[in-house]
């Protein structure tokens, strides 16, 4: 806004505002990722990563299993292309594309809760990442779902 004098208004600082936009940018970052490493890097990423053990046998069983890895990693791939055109152009979905991520994450941690597991015990040596950082992703999740929203009413 241009007053008479010349001189612009300062312009108001949103405080907590953008916040959630920032941060959904540093998880959508982090998603990407993690949908690379299971799309492209699936040995590294189902072993190394999500402990889960080499089967052995003829044929080879592995490679459905990496098959299905790297499909998923492709949906997760195709759910970030999605959040980032929403991120650039479509900023009003924003708090949709959270709810959704969240969904996820509060799924996987309802999962756990219910005793079921993300992998059956034969099947891995370790803990997977998911299965851990389930719950603080859901609820870093549901911070950023509550700021998109009050934005919008603000």
């Amino acid at each position: 806004f241009q007053a008479e004098d010349g001189i612009r208004d300062q312009p108001r600082s949103r405080g907590l505002g953008d916040v959630y936009k920032r941060q959904f940018i540093l998880f959508l970052a982090l998603m990407t990722w993690r949908a690379i490493i299971h799309m492209f890097f699936w040995e590294t990423g189902l072993h190394d990563i999500a402990n889960v053990i080499v089967l052995e046998g003829k044929p080879d069983p592995m490679i459905p299993i990496y098959l299905f890895f790297s499909l998923w990693g492709l949906q997760q791939i195709l759910t970030c292309l999605i959040s980032l055109i929403v991120l650039l152009k479509y900023q009003g979905l924003i708090p949709l594309m959270i709810l959704i991520f969240a969904l996820e994450w509060w799924v996987r941690t309802f999962y756990i809760l219910m005793g079921m597991p993300s992998i059956i015990a034969g099947y891995t040596d370790g803990v997977t990442p998911g299965a851990v950082g389930a719950p603080f992703a859901g609820i870093l999740l549901l911070i950023m779902l509550a700021l998109s929203l009050r934005s919008k009413n603000a």
